[in-house]
Protein backbone atom coordinates (compact mmCIF):
# COMPACT_ATOMS: atom_id res chain seq x y z
CA UNK A 1 0.00 0.00 0.00
CA UNK A 2 2.85 2.46 1.10
CA UNK A 3 4.32 1.74 -2.36
CA UNK A 4 1.10 3.08 -3.95
CA UNK A 5 0.28 6.03 -1.92
CA UNK A 6 4.19 6.79 -4.04
CA UNK A 7 3.76 6.11 -7.25
CA UNK A 8 0.19 8.03 -6.70
CA UNK A 9 1.93 11.19 -5.24
CA UNK A 10 4.74 10.61 -7.67
CA UNK A 11 1.49 11.31 -10.90
CA UNK A 12 -0.01 13.72 -8.78
CA UNK A 13 2.84 16.16 -9.04
CA UNK A 14 4.26 15.62 -12.61
CA UNK A 15 0.27 16.60 -13.40
CA UNK A 16 0.43 19.70 -11.15
CA UNK A 17 3.66 20.49 -13.18
CA UNK A 18 2.66 19.97 -16.35
CA UNK A 19 -0.62 22.10 -15.64
CA UNK A 20 1.61 24.47 -14.53
CA UNK A 21 3.76 24.61 -17.75
CA UNK A 22 0.77 24.50 -19.85
CA UNK A 23 -1.08 27.19 -17.95
CA UNK A 24 2.63 29.73 -18.42
CA UNK A 25 2.62 28.88 -22.02
CA UNK A 26 -1.34 29.75 -22.27
CA UNK A 27 -0.29 32.99 -20.24
CA UNK A 28 2.45 33.99 -22.33
CA UNK A 29 0.55 33.68 -25.39
CA UNK A 30 -2.28 35.77 -24.08
CA UNK A 31 0.36 38.49 -23.06
CA UNK A 32 1.02 38.18 -27.24
CA UNK A 33 -0.38 41.11 -29.25
CA UNK A 34 -2.05 38.51 -31.76
CA UNK A 35 -1.84 40.21 -35.25
CA UNK A 36 -3.06 38.86 -38.73
CA UNK A 37 -1.69 39.93 -41.72
CA UNK A 38 -2.64 39.45 -45.23
CA UNK A 39 0.88 38.78 -46.82
CA UNK A 40 4.30 38.32 -46.44
CA UNK A 41 5.73 41.17 -47.33
CA UNK A 42 3.54 42.13 -43.70
CA UNK A 43 3.86 39.32 -41.40
CA UNK A 44 7.99 39.35 -42.16
CA UNK A 45 8.69 42.87 -41.19
CA UNK A 46 5.92 42.26 -37.98
CA UNK A 47 8.01 39.41 -37.28
CA UNK A 48 11.29 41.26 -37.08
CA UNK A 49 9.65 44.20 -35.27
CA UNK A 50 7.31 42.75 -32.59
CA UNK A 51 9.91 39.77 -31.76
CA UNK A 52 8.43 38.43 -28.71
CA UNK A 53 5.66 40.97 -28.20
CA UNK A 54 3.67 39.49 -31.31
CA UNK A 55 2.19 36.70 -32.31
CA UNK A 56 1.63 36.78 -36.26
CA UNK A 57 -0.18 34.90 -38.61
CA UNK A 58 -0.18 35.29 -42.39
CA UNK A 59 -3.00 34.28 -44.62
CA UNK A 60 -2.18 34.00 -48.55
CA UNK A 61 0.43 31.85 -49.01
CA UNK A 62 3.73 33.60 -50.15
CA UNK A 63 3.91 31.65 -53.74
CA UNK A 64 0.49 32.97 -54.29
CA UNK A 65 -1.22 35.92 -56.34
CA UNK A 66 -3.32 37.72 -53.67
CA UNK A 67 -5.84 38.65 -56.31
CA UNK A 68 -6.46 34.80 -56.98
CA UNK A 69 -7.06 33.93 -53.05
CA UNK A 70 -10.75 32.18 -51.31
CA UNK A 71 -10.73 32.66 -47.80
CA UNK A 72 -11.24 29.50 -45.52
CA UNK A 73 -13.23 29.05 -42.86
CA UNK A 74 -9.71 28.97 -40.56
CA UNK A 75 -9.25 32.49 -42.48
CA UNK A 76 -12.19 33.90 -40.37
CA UNK A 77 -11.07 32.01 -36.90
CA UNK A 78 -7.72 33.69 -37.41
CA UNK A 79 -9.05 36.79 -37.29
CA UNK A 80 -12.00 36.35 -35.04
CA UNK A 81 -8.82 35.77 -32.42
CA UNK A 82 -7.08 39.08 -33.46
CA UNK A 83 -6.23 42.13 -31.99
CA UNK A 84 -5.04 43.51 -35.25
CA UNK A 85 -5.16 43.29 -39.10
CA UNK A 86 -2.52 44.66 -41.49
CA UNK A 87 -3.87 44.15 -45.04
CA UNK A 88 -2.20 46.31 -47.84
CA UNK A 89 -5.46 47.56 -49.47
CA UNK A 90 -4.82 46.13 -53.12
CA UNK A 91 -7.54 46.15 -55.33
CA UNK A 92 -6.20 41.74 -55.80
CA UNK A 93 -7.37 42.24 -51.96
CA UNK A 94 -11.12 42.40 -52.64
CA UNK A 95 -11.62 39.23 -50.32
CA UNK A 96 -10.70 41.31 -46.80
CA UNK A 97 -13.77 42.74 -46.69
CA UNK A 98 -15.90 39.59 -46.35
CA UNK A 99 -13.14 38.23 -44.34
CA UNK A 100 -13.65 41.13 -41.79
CA UNK A 101 -17.51 40.98 -42.20
CA UNK A 102 -17.76 37.25 -41.39
CA UNK A 103 -14.72 37.32 -38.12
CA UNK A 104 -17.55 39.44 -36.60
CA UNK A 105 -15.05 40.68 -34.11
CA UNK A 106 -15.48 43.95 -32.55
CA UNK A 107 -11.83 44.41 -30.80
CA UNK A 108 -10.25 43.70 -33.98
CA UNK A 109 -8.33 46.77 -35.18
CA UNK A 110 -8.07 46.89 -39.39
CA UNK A 111 -5.20 49.31 -40.91
CA UNK A 112 -4.79 49.29 -44.62
CA UNK A 113 -0.73 49.78 -45.33
CA UNK A 114 -1.10 52.07 -48.22
CA UNK A 115 2.64 51.88 -49.01
CA UNK A 116 2.95 52.23 -53.09
CA UNK A 117 5.99 50.57 -55.01
CA UNK A 118 7.72 46.99 -55.60
CA UNK A 119 8.28 46.49 -51.47
CA UNK A 120 11.43 44.46 -52.67
CA UNK A 121 13.29 47.68 -53.41
CA UNK A 122 14.91 48.77 -50.15
CA UNK A 123 13.57 52.28 -50.24
CA UNK A 124 9.87 51.01 -50.36
CA UNK A 125 10.59 48.83 -47.83
CA UNK A 126 11.96 50.44 -45.54
CA UNK A 127 9.16 52.73 -46.02
CA UNK A 128 6.39 49.69 -45.04
CA UNK A 129 8.59 49.36 -41.90
CA UNK A 130 7.89 52.91 -40.69
CA UNK A 131 3.81 52.41 -41.98
CA UNK A 132 3.44 49.02 -40.09
CA UNK A 133 5.76 50.62 -37.12
CA UNK A 134 3.26 53.13 -36.54
CA UNK A 135 0.58 50.79 -36.77
CA UNK A 136 1.88 48.46 -33.82
CA UNK A 137 2.31 51.01 -31.80
CA UNK A 138 -1.37 52.44 -31.93
CA UNK A 139 -2.77 49.37 -30.46
CA UNK A 140 0.41 48.37 -28.18
CA UNK A 141 1.42 51.86 -27.16
CA UNK A 142 2.97 50.50 -24.10
CA UNK A 143 5.71 48.67 -26.24
CA UNK A 144 6.20 51.53 -28.14
CA UNK A 145 9.95 52.03 -27.49
CA UNK A 146 10.84 48.31 -28.18
CA UNK A 147 8.90 48.89 -31.51
CA UNK A 148 10.49 51.64 -32.36
CA UNK A 149 14.04 50.21 -31.68
CA UNK A 150 13.72 47.16 -33.53
CA UNK A 151 12.52 49.23 -36.71
CA UNK A 152 15.38 51.26 -36.50
CA UNK A 153 18.04 48.38 -36.49
CA UNK A 154 15.50 47.02 -39.00
CA UNK A 155 16.08 49.82 -41.23
CA UNK A 156 20.11 49.76 -40.80
CA UNK A 157 19.82 46.00 -42.30
CA UNK A 158 18.19 47.55 -44.96
CA UNK A 159 20.79 50.29 -45.65
CA UNK A 160 23.16 48.31 -45.25
CA UNK A 161 21.61 45.22 -47.82
CA UNK A 162 20.55 47.51 -50.62
CA UNK A 163 24.22 49.20 -50.29
CA UNK A 164 25.97 45.73 -50.82
CA UNK A 165 23.76 45.05 -53.45
CA UNK A 166 24.21 48.36 -55.64
CA UNK A 167 28.37 47.93 -54.81
CA UNK A 168 27.66 44.19 -56.70
CA UNK A 169 25.56 45.64 -59.48
CA UNK A 170 27.73 48.43 -60.15
CA UNK A 171 30.67 45.99 -61.48
CA UNK A 172 27.88 44.35 -63.85
CA UNK A 173 26.62 46.53 -67.09
CA UNK A 174 23.61 45.93 -66.78
CA UNK A 175 22.22 49.02 -68.29
CA UNK A 176 23.76 47.16 -71.29
CA UNK A 177 21.00 44.24 -70.93
CA UNK A 178 17.81 45.01 -72.56
CA UNK A 179 14.78 43.04 -70.64
CA UNK A 180 11.24 42.91 -71.20
CA UNK A 181 9.42 41.86 -67.46
CA UNK A 182 6.35 41.53 -66.09
CA UNK A 183 4.71 44.52 -64.90
CA UNK A 184 4.77 43.44 -61.49
CA UNK A 185 8.31 42.97 -61.70
CA UNK A 186 9.30 46.63 -63.44
CA UNK A 187 10.03 48.73 -60.25
CA UNK A 188 12.35 46.29 -58.74
CA UNK A 189 13.93 45.15 -62.10
CA UNK A 190 14.61 48.87 -62.89
CA UNK A 191 15.91 49.72 -59.26
CA UNK A 192 18.79 46.93 -60.18
CA UNK A 193 19.93 48.80 -63.44
CA UNK A 194 18.92 46.77 -66.01
CA UNK A 195 17.31 47.85 -69.47
CA UNK A 196 13.41 47.69 -69.06
CA UNK A 197 12.63 48.10 -72.62
CA UNK A 198 8.82 46.91 -72.54
CA UNK A 199 6.53 45.06 -69.64
CA UNK A 200 3.99 42.69 -69.90
CA UNK A 201 0.98 41.46 -68.19
CA UNK A 202 -0.81 37.98 -66.63
CA UNK A 203 -0.84 35.21 -68.98
CA UNK A 204 -4.56 35.64 -69.83
CA UNK A 205 -3.74 39.21 -71.53
CA UNK A 206 -1.70 37.15 -74.00
CA UNK A 207 -4.15 37.75 -77.01
CA UNK A 208 -2.11 37.07 -80.54
CA UNK A 209 -2.18 40.23 -81.11
CA UNK A 210 -0.68 40.76 -78.07
CA UNK A 211 1.92 38.36 -78.73
CA UNK A 212 2.41 39.42 -82.09
CA UNK A 213 3.89 43.01 -80.64
CA UNK A 214 5.42 41.95 -77.70
CA UNK A 215 7.59 39.60 -79.96
CA UNK A 216 8.58 42.15 -82.55
CA UNK A 217 9.96 44.92 -79.92
CA UNK A 218 11.44 42.22 -78.55
CA UNK A 219 13.27 41.75 -81.42
CA UNK A 220 13.12 45.25 -82.56
CA UNK A 221 15.12 46.42 -79.07
CA UNK A 222 17.44 43.04 -79.01
CA UNK A 223 16.46 41.70 -75.65
CA UNK A 224 18.52 39.80 -74.07
CA UNK A 225 16.40 38.45 -70.83
CA UNK A 226 13.07 38.02 -70.35
CA UNK A 227 11.84 38.14 -66.49
CA UNK A 228 8.71 36.44 -65.58
CA UNK A 229 6.21 37.31 -61.71
CA UNK A 230 6.36 34.14 -59.50
CA UNK A 231 3.05 35.22 -57.89
CA UNK A 232 1.46 36.75 -61.31
CA UNK A 233 1.44 33.79 -63.47
CA UNK A 234 5.25 32.64 -63.42
CA UNK A 235 5.12 31.28 -67.50
CA UNK A 236 3.69 34.71 -69.03
CA UNK A 237 7.15 35.29 -70.51
CA UNK A 238 7.72 31.50 -71.55
CA UNK A 239 6.36 31.72 -74.90
CA UNK A 240 8.38 35.06 -75.26
CA UNK A 241 11.67 33.75 -74.67
CA UNK A 242 11.16 30.83 -76.93
CA UNK A 243 10.42 33.24 -80.08
CA UNK A 244 13.41 35.21 -78.79
CA UNK A 245 15.81 32.86 -78.22
CA UNK A 246 16.64 34.00 -75.07
CA UNK A 247 17.24 33.69 -71.43
CA UNK A 248 14.21 33.59 -69.16
CA UNK A 249 14.05 33.95 -65.11
CA UNK A 250 11.10 33.80 -62.54
CA UNK A 251 11.81 36.36 -59.46
CA UNK A 252 9.57 37.04 -56.46
CA UNK A 253 7.97 39.79 -55.32
CA UNK A 254 7.38 38.13 -51.21
CA UNK A 255 9.30 36.52 -48.90
CA UNK A 256 8.81 33.04 -48.86
CA UNK A 257 7.77 32.80 -51.91
CA UNK A 258 11.33 30.60 -52.70
CA UNK A 259 12.30 27.91 -50.26
CA UNK A 260 14.85 29.32 -47.88
CA UNK A 261 13.41 33.22 -48.53
CA UNK A 262 11.49 34.00 -45.39
CA UNK A 263 13.22 37.12 -45.06
CA UNK A 264 13.24 39.87 -47.29
CA UNK A 265 17.29 39.83 -46.98
CA UNK A 266 17.06 36.13 -48.40
CA UNK A 267 13.94 37.33 -50.87
CA UNK A 268 16.15 39.74 -52.57
CA UNK A 269 19.25 37.78 -52.26
CA UNK A 270 17.72 34.87 -54.67
CA UNK A 271 16.49 37.48 -56.82
CA UNK A 272 19.97 39.05 -57.69
CA UNK A 273 21.79 35.59 -57.71
CA UNK A 274 18.84 34.80 -60.23
CA UNK A 275 20.02 37.80 -62.19
CA UNK A 276 23.59 37.73 -61.96
CA UNK A 277 23.52 34.09 -63.36
CA UNK A 278 21.60 34.79 -65.94
CA UNK A 279 23.08 37.89 -67.44
CA UNK A 280 26.37 35.79 -67.04
CA UNK A 281 25.47 32.57 -69.02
Amino acid sequence: MKKVHIISAALLLITLLAVSVLSGCADENQDKLKVVTSTSLISSIVDRIGGDLVDVVNIIPPAQCPGHFDISPGDVQKLADAALFLMHGWQGEKFTEDLIASADNPDLTVVSINVQGNWMTPPVYQQAVDTITAALVQVDAENAANYEKSASGLKDIINSKGAEIQNRLAEKNLAGVNVMCADQQMEFVKWTGLNVVEIFGRPDTFTPQVTKELVDKGRQENVGLIIDNLQSGQDAGAGLAEELGCTRIILSNFPGGFDDTETWEKAIDKNIALILDAIAG
